[in-house]
């Protein structure tokens, strides 16, 4: 255990110092490799074999898809059919905010880059309409963390090659509970603004024909998950051959339908998307070797032996997870954690009967919020940002979402079913 504890603090410091994640992460293993005379041959390996995976090709596939779909028009044509639906609603363009995020986590399976396509888009014009940047941003920032529980997602992909298990299934189980959250951000966007009065200005009232022409102007960008989730379901193709029929597809669209993007723009993309795959995937590799420096010195047999020596049953066990991705999402980047603690927890989760399925779920959607909680979250940054605010005044307004969103993980834990329905129909 004090192999443990050394790897632990030395983490916590590099962290501290400011070191990016795939770097800390690294450093602590070797750290931690060099306190107990393993051969660094063996980190080597491990952080080879952690990258050396068909499944992970899917990660910068989607990473491009999802930045082609942003740049090529696709997300203002969701924003436009969104506002067709729920703009007339009380705080409007917040329930927009949500509604969009929820379509466009079906393009790119990345938090940040909802929060940047939709939020980019949404919140100057929520600030000429009168709505506080502090509320827009804090609504943004939260609903943004959608991106990674509607399939299809970088994390649970992720998750799929740590514990085993089928991506399709995780896919097919994200959807009901992606839409529990969305559905519970806006009811407290609708209890909220009903209370200060935030209504769309410039909306006038549903139309059949707008809803109809702005369906049409979208529909290119709604087939997107039906062609990735039904070429999945139906055999088709595998999910890493989906992220490259998405990255096609958004290409395509962009260059074609609805001529927004340009060769320039596209080879930036493509070039911006590797080098975040290649942070992506040294996160791996590090967090590979660390998982494996654990598991071999009986470090994680501890920790899960303690986890479950203090779990009185299923409840206590999920419960207690809950309260340590809560924690850790506040420091963590949501892939490293999850490499991190999937084989740690996932045996004891086993032991108690929980599905490896049901429990990815609940860990990408914990572990996601961390990206709208401080001091790490990444779409608090950026929603900040678009608003031009500074991070501490847009938290207070964060807040009651990032409450609501606990609420839909509470949810999604207490009722498996939410999770494993779909699953059980379609495999």
């Amino acid at each position: 255990m004090t192999l443990g504890i050394v790897i632990f603090v030395s983490l916590v410091v590099l962290l501290v110092l400011g070191i990016p994640i795939a770097i800390a992460i690294g450093g602590a293993v070797v750290v931690g490799f060099a306190f107990s005379g393993t051969n660094f041959i063996n980190l080597v390996q491990r952080m080879y074999a952690g990258v050396d995976s068909f499944t992970l090709m899917a990660i910068p596939f989607f990473m491009v898809a999802g930045s082609l779909m942003e740049t090529g028009g696709m997300s203002k044509r969701l924003i436009r059919f969104a506002n067709s639906l729920v703009g007339g609603l009380a705080g409007g363009l917040a329930h927009v905010q949500v509604l969009a995020s929820a379509f466009f986590a079906a393009l790119s399976g990345s938090a940040p880059a909802t929060t940047a396509a939709i939020g980019g888009a949404l919140i100057p014009d929520m600030k000429e309409q009168g709505y506080p940047p502090e509320f827009s941003a804090g609504v943004q920032a939260v609903a943004g963390t959608i991106g990674t529980i509607i399939p299809p997602s970088i994390p649970m992909v992720v998750y799929g090659v740590a514990a085993q298990v089928s991506i399709g299934e995780l896919f097919a189980a994200g959807f009901v509970p992606g839409f529990i959250y969305a559905g519970l951000l806006m009811v407290l966007i609708y209890v909220i603004s009903k209370k200060r009065g935030y209504t769309n200005k410039e909306y006038k009232g549903i139309s059949g024909k707008e809803v109809w022409a702005s369906f049409k102007d979208a529909v290119w960008a709604l087939l997107v998950p039906v062609i990735i989730l039904g070429g999945i379901y139906s055999g088709v193709f595998t999910p890493t051959e989906a992220g490259a029929v998405a990255a096609a597809y958004g290409l395509f669209a962009g260059l074609v339908i609805y001529r927004e993007l340009n060769f320039k723009q596209a080879m930036l993309i493509f070039v911006k998307s590797a080098a975040n795959t290649a942070m992506v995937l040294l996160i791996i590799a590090a967090a590979s070797g660390l998982s494996w420096i654990l598991s071999i010195k009986g470090v994680a047999a501890l920790i899960g032996q303690g986890f479950a020596s203090v779990s009185n049953g299923a409840p206590m066990f999920m419960g207690l997870t809950i309260l340590l991705l809560l924690f850790l999402g506040c420091f963590m980047e949501t892939t490293a954690s999850i490499l991190m603690v999937t084989p740690i927890l996932l045996p004891v989760a086993t032991s108690f009967g929980i599905n490896p399925i049901y429990f990815g779920i609940v860990m990408t959607m914990t572990l996601s919020l961390g990206m709208a909680t401080p001091p790490v979250g990444e779409n608090l940054y950026i929603a900040a940002s678009i608003a031009g605010i500074k991070f501490e005044d847009m938290l207070k307004n964060a807040l009651p979402f990032i409450i609501a969103a606990i609420v839909a993980i509470l949810i999604v834990t207490a009722v498996p079913q939410v999770c494993l329905f779909l699953p059980g129909l379609l495999y």
